[in-house]
């Protein structure tokens, strides 16, 4: 099989794949127990399958971005993120149009990025779990994928608009004793600041349509799961087609986020007369006040205009065997 991230040398017994490197990128405040302790398993478990590796601790959002970008000006083959869906978002701004992949072994809160991808995540109960993704991902092929942008800083999975921004906003950062109430925190916070929030008026144009009204919620999503993977948000949605899914949510009132909420649970969303879906490449959404957004479960602080749109095929991306349909031109082969 070729080796696919190119290289190599012949041996008397053939083509003999180069060494391949990789810094693994871990957040020691991800999740709702320190991965830090294990680090050196996965850094043990690369070396034993043939790679060069080296672990790196992030401080920060933007010392994770800065940790990216290094790898990639060194060239690294990957950078192996090992925490939450915010800290892969982070890797995700420093590797983008570069060519280092990106292998995701999750450790953090909600870890939605893994269930798109299949790959169970780091608990205290499951530590051998990062030592078991890291070796599902060393001979894993690579595929280009869609990354969107949102005013600047790129998203791998959504960029939001409205009750979850405002939700995040109010939650992050939190200290690791809240991180063990996430779900039940964030919901508590959303229906908090629904009872007290009448909705965004906006105006938005996706490509060929203009659309303007009264919404809750404003999502662009690259993938399918959303709401803590407990909703499958977007079920058509490919990673390398191309094309981000907007879906609004009308309304003004608690009564209509708890609708919403209870659709999106049931998946009944898809067929509301009160949510639309609008497939894009380019999206601008304009309103006369300030609205707080999020891109990846981050904060991303406050805007009258959102310019958003898809980087085609801008990352490169360790694909694991479960998430293989969630590519339209997938190969099993993946890139060189």
């Amino acid at each position: 099989m070729d080796n696919v991230f190119g290289g190599g040398w012949e041996g008397a017994s053939g083509i003999i794949p180069a060494m391949r490197s990789a810094v693994i990128v871990y957040n020691p405040t991800a999740g709702r127990f320190s991965t830090k302790p294990f680090i050196k398993s996965v850094v043990n478990e690369l070396k034993s399958m043939g790679w060069q590796a080296e672990a790196a601790e992030t401080q920060s959002g933007e010392h994770t971005i800065e940790l990216a970008k290094q790898a990639a000006r060194e060239k690294k083959d990957a950078v192996f993120a090992v925490g939450g869906d915010g800290t892969i978002g982070n890797v995700v701004n420093g590797l983008v149009g570069s060519e280092t992949a990106l292998g995701v072994l999750p450790a953090g809160t909600a870890n939605v990025w893994s269930m798109e991808l299949g790959l169970r995540p780091f608990t205290w109960t499951r530590p051998w779990v990062l030592r078991k993704n890291a070796a599902i991902l060393a001979n894993a092929p690579t595929h280009r994928v869609d990354v969107g942008l949102c005013n600047r800083v790129s998203f791998v999975m959504w960029a939001g608009i409205g009750l979850d921004a405002m939700a995040i906003q109010a939650l992050e950062p939190r200290v690791r004793i809240d991180k063990f109430f996430a779900a039940p925190e964030y919901t508590v916070s959303a229906i908090w600041n629904a009872a007290q929030w009448s909705g965004l008026n906006l105006r938005l144009w996706a490509d060929e349509h203009e659309v303007e009204g009264r919404f809750i919620l404003a999502v662009a999503t690259n993938i399918r799961h959303y709401m803590g993977g407990l909703s499958n948000l977007s079920p058509d949605a490919y990673l390398d087609d191309g094309l981000l899914d907007l879906w609004l949510f009308s309304g003004s009132n608690l009564g209509d986020v708890l609708r919403h909420a209870y659709d999106l649970w049931r998946g009944s969303h898809v067929n509301s007369d009160t949510t639309r879906r609008i497939t894009f490449r380019n999206l601008r959404v304009e309103a006369d006040a300030p609205y707080w957004i999020q891109t990846d479960g981050e904060a991303r602080g406050s805007a009258k205009v959102a310019q958003i749109s898809v980087q085609t095929h801008a990352l490169k991306l360790l694909v694991p065997p479960a998430g293989m349909d969630l590519l339209k031109n997938s190969s099993s082969q993946g890139i060189k």
